[in-house]
């Protein structure tokens, strides 16, 4: 008989830890939260110091009297959640339902930070109890999100529109891109001008110089006219090495990943978005079946962390690799330990390989493509984090001139040379825009001495102009969101998906553009709520769950401290926010067929504008909307080019038996399309049914005809699922009829047995007997007088109205 029960959140990851464990054990998964609160109502009982309701989640009581029939028969439960805020109120639920009347079996927590031999033995060596410091603080922030969700959503759904709504973290990103956007809108390029003289030197190669100073003051330079006046004035003059320094440059290696750079990282070098990494990370961390004995392998530590410690064992195996790999001259003289930012919980470790024995190249034929590309960015960055620094020669030559008028003009020459290439050999950071390193790694300089004259060969004047703020892709505003302090990396993912969604922001060119349903909706929300979206604000909240979760601060009193302040908000919004839906704004147009004034309104697609004289007068068009001028925006930034929103990469036109669509380049490992001109097919969504088939999770899936249920492990396995409508088949008693669809799209009933059972129709069946001729049922048809009844009977036809329903007194 087993001694223990061993509960983690997914198949996958029990599978992994199963064979680490004895017979002793059996391990089995809660498939994510057994509780939460219902979807129906608030469940915040905010008289009585907002006590939260939770239910069991609809789905998952056959679930927990599972667990509670193994639980019988163990000596002690091990609850095994991932380690952070949301595996420990998973872990606090279970505890709830499991725990006996006489508190027996012993129930315990156990966390590893790695899915690895040592590291599991290790932590179920030293269990300890369910955390509940941890819970108060992830219930914090679950009453806190419910109270503003449930609170100021029906606003949204009175003044704008229905099916709208607000999130405390979510509003506060939506908030950056929106202004970000007036900012580009508002900006005012500036004129400006450089000029630089192309120079020969007794040896190659020839150099370039840019104007520094003139007279030791930087010349204004804010007009051709007076450009040209300057470069008169040193065309053709006499140049001389005023001063040659050379200095070694090092750059240091980067830490290795936290969840936050991990996040940023994956966007800028593999266009993967951050929804897409924490998936990848996900599947790597739970186990990954690599051909061999002991099954599936974890081959990453855990993906939630803002620490960049690393423990001593796997600094040694690092470095015993990069001796062996790239030589002694490649190692420092001790392990490079990182600093953690000030506010980092340091819980977990960072993200790292989980042995070195799994390197990228050996276990490549395992994975599909994108892990293997995650896998070897973690890889290479761990790595890299263990090395020595580059070296550069950095060389600036000083060049002076005297001008026509009597000036002194100072022009200057900077380049690198790279000595030693140190942890570059291995990884090398990505950027989101190119920085002066980057730029005098491009120049070579020749070798000069001081007093050298240069020989004159051009020189070249050019027009700039300032930029505006380049709009946010996923990588600036994970890491914008991250600087402020607003929401955590392991909810990144979540809010953008969620902004995306509600069509408050669309993607274009990877970049972030805000839809008027997200300005109007921002407007809306800043307007009322200007203290509760606030990014201080919101980052304050932010170290209050750190307080909670350290046992400084009492989870009742940071939410009631929220609430005062909410409630006045909430109470003069009610009275006080614009009403959008039914605001007519006039104008100075007059209505072309009943000649009254024109107004702006709002309706389900946003603004337009209208005749007042409705409803006698119809009259509407499109709202020409003004957009930026194309020269105040980065267009060469933007780029024109589609990228899927699901995994980031190139969107391609392909042609199918439909016509021509945009599919993404990473196919087969992302299947995410997008008709022309439309939205891109939403991603698959798990669910916690099994298919009957294979026994892998079902996923809802979106296809032409909408919605439908579909085995995860598709294309190896087809099973779809099918829509009964709780009918035996008339024809063959045995099966049920289903709803199914023509290639046409056209919805049609059948029986589920097909093709050994031929029953069709295309009106759905009634379990109701025709009274003219016997038929064993009927098919509800829909006239312009309302729904019948009618005998599918070719020779009978009968027709009935369908009973209308008798409320029976209780």
């Amino acid at each position: 008989m087993a001694k223990a029960l061993v509960i983690v959140e997914s198949p996958v990851k029990a599978k992994t830890i199963n064979k680490y464990l004895g017979k002793q054990y059996i391990v089995k998964a809660s498939l994510g939260h057994i509780k939460d609160l219902p979807k129906k109502d608030l469940a915040v009982d905010v008289e009585h110091g907002f006590e939260p309701r939770y239910e069991i989640i609809e789905g998952k009581r056959k679930l927990i009297n599972e667990l509670k029939q193994a639980a019988k028969n163990v000596d002690a439960i091990y609850l095994a959640a991932d380690p952070d805020r949301e595996g420990e109120a998973i872990c606090y639920h279970l505890q709830e339902e499991l725990r006996g009347k006489k508190g027996e079996p012993q129930i315990y927590r156990v966390m590893f930070n790695e899915i690895t031999k040592n590291a599991i033995q290790k932590a179920f060596q030293q269990p300890g109890m369910v955390n509940e410091k941890l819970v108060d603080a992830q219930q914090a922030r679950r009453v806190l999100d419910r109270l503003v969700g449930y609170k100021i959503s029906p606003l949204l759904w009175d003044k704008v529109r229905r099916g709208l709504s607000a999130g405390r973290v979510q509003t506060v990103a939506l908030r950056l891109i929106v202004e970000r956007e007036r900012d580009i809108v508002a900006f005012n390029k500036v004129e400006y001008w450089t000029v630089d003289v192309d120079l020969s030197a007794k040896k190659p190669p020839q150099l370039s110089a840019r104007l520094l100073k003139k007279n030791d003051q930087t010349p204004e330079l804010g007009s051709k006219e007076a450009t040209d006046a300057l470069v008169a004035q040193v065309e053709g003059a006499d140049y001389v090495v005023r001063s040659v320094a050379t200095r070694e440059k090092r750059r240091n290696p980067v830490a290795p990943f936290i969840t936050s750079t991990l996040q940023q990282e994956s966007s800028r070098k593999l266009r993967f978005s951050v929804k897409r990494t924490m998936l990848l990370a996900q599947r790597l961390y739970e186990g990954i079946e690599l051909g061999r004995s002991e099954g599936p392998v974890g081959l990453i530590t855990y993906m939630r962390t803002d620490s960049t410690r690393v423990s001593e064992g796997a600094l040694q195996d690092a470095r015993a690799y990069v001796a062996v790999k790239y030589g002694p001259e490649y190692l420092p003289e001790s392990a490079n330990i990182y600093k953690s930012k000030k506010d980092a919980q340091d819980a977990h470790e960072a993200i790292r390989p989980t042995s070195m024995d799994y390197s990228p190249d050996d276990i490549a034929k395992y994975l599909a493509e994108d892990e293997l590309k995650l896998y070897r960015l973690i890889w290479n960055r761990f790595v890299a984090s263990q090395m020595n620094p580059a070296v550069f020669d950095q060389t600036t030559i000083d060049i002076a001139a005297s001008g026509k008028d009597g000036a002194d003009y100072l022009f200057r020459a900077t380049g690198s040379v790279l000595k030693f290439g140190g942890f570059l050999k291995v990884y090398e950071e990505g950027k989101d825009q190119s920085d002066e390193d980057d730029e005098e790694l491009k120049h070579k300089l020749p070798a000069v001495v001081e007093g050298e004259h240069l020989k004159f060969r051009e020189i070249l004047p050019e027009q700039h102009f300032t930029e505006p703020p380049p709009r946010f892709n996923e990588a600036t505003l994970v890491k914008k969101l991250e600087s402020d302090g607003v929401g955590r990396p392991s909810t990144y993912a979540s809010i953008i998906s969620t902004i995306l969604e509600r069509e408050y922001v669309k993607k274009e060119g990877g970049r972030f553009i805000p839809t008027e349903l997200g300005k109007v909706v921002t407007g809306l929300l800043v307007e009322s709520f200007d203290d509760i979206f606030d990014v201080k604000y919101t980052a304050r909240m932010e170290e209050e769950l750190d307080e909670i979760e350290e046992g400084q601060l009492h989870w009742r009193e940071a939410i009631g401290e929220f609430y005062d302040k909410f409630d006045r908000d909430l109470k003069h919004a009610e009275e006080h926010m614009t009403d959008i839906k039914r605001m007519e704004k006039p104008t100075d147009l007059i209505c072309e067929k009943c000649g009254k004034p024109l107004v702006i309104k709002w309706g389900k697609h946003g603004s337009f504008i209208a005749c007042t004289g409705y409803p006698d007068c119809t009259y509407t068009r499109e709202l020409e909307v003004d957009l930026p001028d194309v020269d105040k925006v980065d267009l060469s930034e933007q780029g024109d080019e589609e990228y899927c929103e699901n995994c980031g990469r190139p969107m391609v036109l392909k042609k199918g038996r439909f016509g021509t669509f945009h599919a993404c380049t990473g196919y087969p490992d992302c299947k995410t399309t997008k008709p022309i001109g439309g939205t891109q097919k939403k991603p698959d969504v798990p669910l916690d049914e099994k298919c009957p088939n294979c026994g892998n999770n079902l996923v809802l899936k979106t296809g032409r005809y909408g919605e439908f249920t579909a085995c995860g492990n598709y294309p190896t396995c087809k099973y779809v699922k099918q829509t009964t409508i709780g009918m035996a088949c008339p024809e063959c008693s045995e099966g049920e009829v289903v709803e199914r669809r023509s290639k046409r799209g056209k919805t049609f009933y059948g029986c589920n047995r097909w093709p050994d059972c031929n029953f069709v129709s295309w009106g759905k069946p009634v379990q109701e007997k025709c009274p003219e001729c016997g038929s064993p049922y009927m098919v509800e048809k829909w006239l312009k007088a309302g729904p019948v009844w009618q005998c599918p009977n070719a020779e009978c036809k009968h027709k009935m109205p369908v009973p209308v329903p008798v409320e029976v007194a209780g």
